[in-house]
C-alpha cells in the first residue's frame, strides 16, 4: 500500500553506479531508496544491472513489491549482468536508446553517486530541462557529500558565464534518500516528453 500524498504513484528513474567496490553510506543509501520507493506505490525505472548499486536498489524495491523495469543495451548485459528478476527488463540496442527508453518512461529522475555513465545520464537531462525540451525534476542525492565536486562545476560555468543562474533552478539537492520524495513534492508530475529528433 502506498503512503505517498501524492495524487498517484510516479514512475522515478534512478541513475546511479554498477561498482560495488564503493563506500557503504552509498550501498545503503540505494537500499533505503529502494525500499521507499516501493512503500510509497512508485515505480522503479533504472539501468537494468544486477551488480552495484543498480542492482542494490533494485533488489531492495522488489523485496518490497514494487514493480521495477530494467533498460539496458544489449553489449552490456553481460559487463552489468542484467536481472532476470525485474518486472519488465528492456534490452536496447544502444546507449542512446537505453536513455531515450529511461526518459520517456520516466516522471521523474534521483541521482545516486555513481562515475561516468550517472554523470552522462544526469547532465544530459540536465541539459534537455535547460533546452526547455523537458519539465520533469531531477533530485541530485548529495550522500556523504558526494556530489560537491559537480555541484561546484555548476557553479563555476554560471560564475564563467557558460551557464544561466536560473538554471540552478533544474534540480534540487537533498542529502539523504529520506529527503527525496519532499525534494520531488516541490515538483508537479510533469507529461513533458523529448520529441525524438532530441534524443
Amino acid at each position: 500500500m502506498t503512503t505517498s500524498t501524492d495524487p498517484q504513484p510516479r514512475r522515478i528513474c534512478v541513475f546511479c553506479g554498477s561498482s560495488s567496490r564503493v563506500d557503504p553510506r552509498y550501498r545503503d543509501a540505494a537500499t533505503a531508496l529502494g525500499h521507499l520507493l516501493a512503500e510509497r506505490g512508485d515505480e522503479l525505472i533504472y539501468g537494468g544491472g544486477r551488480v552495484g548499486l543498480m542492482g542494490l536498489v533494485a533488489d531492495a524495491a522488489l523485496e518490497r513489491g514494487a514493480r521495477v523495469t530494467g533498460v539496458i543495451p544489449r553489449f552490456l548485459m553481460n559487463l552489468e549482468v542484467g536481472h532476470g528478476a525485474v518486472s519488465e527488463l528492456v534490452v536496447t540496442e544502444s546507449m542512446h536508446d537505453r536513455k531515450a527508453v529511461m526518459y520517456e518512461r520516466a516522471d521523474a529522475f534521483v541521482v545516486l553517486p555513481g562515475g561516468l555513465g550517472t554523470l552522462d545520464e544526469t547532465l544530459e537531462v540536465l541539459t534537455w530541462s535547460q533546452l526547455r525540451l523537458s519539465s520533469k525534476p531531477v533530485i541530485i542525492v548529495d550522500i556523504a557529500g558526494y556530489w560537491q565536486p559537480l555541484l561546484a562545476l555548476i557553479e563555476h560555468s554560471i560564475e564563467s558565464g557558460f551557464t544561466r543562474p536560473a538554471n540552478r533552478d533544474l534540480y534540487r539537492v537533498v542529502a539523504t534518500v529520506d529527503d527525496v520524495f519532499d525534494a520531488l513534492a516541490g515538483f508537479p508530475v510533469s507529461t513533458a516528453d523529448v520529441s525524438s529528433k532530441w534524443l
